[in-house]
């Protein structure tokens, strides 16, 4: 009976989420009882998580398919860029201190070692539908890379990084843009360079559902009113000034 209730305390099926999250430290067997149990989302977020903790992680995690990295250190984080995610499908690295677009680059290129025509040759988020990147210091140099190897990202936030702005949406839903038949979910909130200029070109995203403007000082409530109105295609809701729902 002992023996059967220890296989069912580590079955997988039991353990699809697991959330450490605020931990200081993470012990050997906190890190153990993990890879045990084998969970498809885990919440490292503002947790004391080193590099090679992490490496030790998510070498053995093959099935995770979501990871919360927020709040921790870029140095820790930085085992993402030679660490295998074939399953990712969500990736939260919101307010990482500083992360600028050569961090993210070596996030997004593909590994040094591969070949051409081997299926990660266009980058390691290739198959990531959700980002998270709020707080960042990244720049448009960032969102160029992402439209090429992140190109079937569904969720993006980009809220509350200082330097997005009007030419980072023009890049977003430009014709050459993946992003811009894909992008469901886009939050832009607290992006204080964006202007009224840029609001006619979601209109460019057909599948769009969601998009959060708050707090985003240049961009006058009438306007997004009026973008509301006509929708990409279709009117939105508006449950809070400056965020625009659509139902499915």
């Amino acid at each position: 009976v002992k023996k059967a209730r220890t296989q069912e305390c580590y079955d997988k099926r039991l353990w699809p989420r697991m959330d450490l999250s605020r931990r200081k430290s993470l012990t050997p067997p906190m890190l153990s009882g993990v890879v045990r149990r084998q969970p498809r989302a885990l919440d490292l977020s503002w947790t004391g998580v080193s590099k090679k903790q992490l490496m030790w992680l998510l070498n053995r995690l093959q099935g995770l398919q979501e990871l919360v990295l927020s709040g921790c250190s870029w140095l820790s984080v930085s085992a993402l860029g030679s660490a295998p995610l074939p399953a990712l499908r969500l990736l939260d690295l919101r307010w990482i201190e500083d992360v600028k677009d050569s961090q993210l680059r070596e996030l997004l290129l593909p590994p040094p070692d591969t070949k051409p025509g081997q299926t990660e040759s266009r980058g390691r988020l290739q198959g990531v539908a959700e980002l998270r990147l709020a707080g960042l210091e990244l720049t448009d140099a960032s969102l160029r890379l992402l439209l090429r190897h992140a190109p079937q990202l569904s969720a993006l936030d980009l809220s509350h990084c200082a330097h997005v702005g009007d030419p980072s949406v023009h890049l977003l839903t430009a014709p050459t843009s993946p992003l811009r038949e894909t992008l469901v979910h886009l939050n832009l909130a607290g992006c204080h360079r964006l202007t009224d200029h840029c609001l006619p070109l979601f209109r460019r995203c057909p599948r769009l559902r969601r998009l959060d403007l708050r707090s985003c000082r240049q961009l006058s409530p009438e306007a997004c009113a009026r973008l509301a109105a006509a929708g990409p295609p279709g009117p939105f809701r508006c449950p809070e000034e400056k965020l625009l729902l659509k139902d499915s």
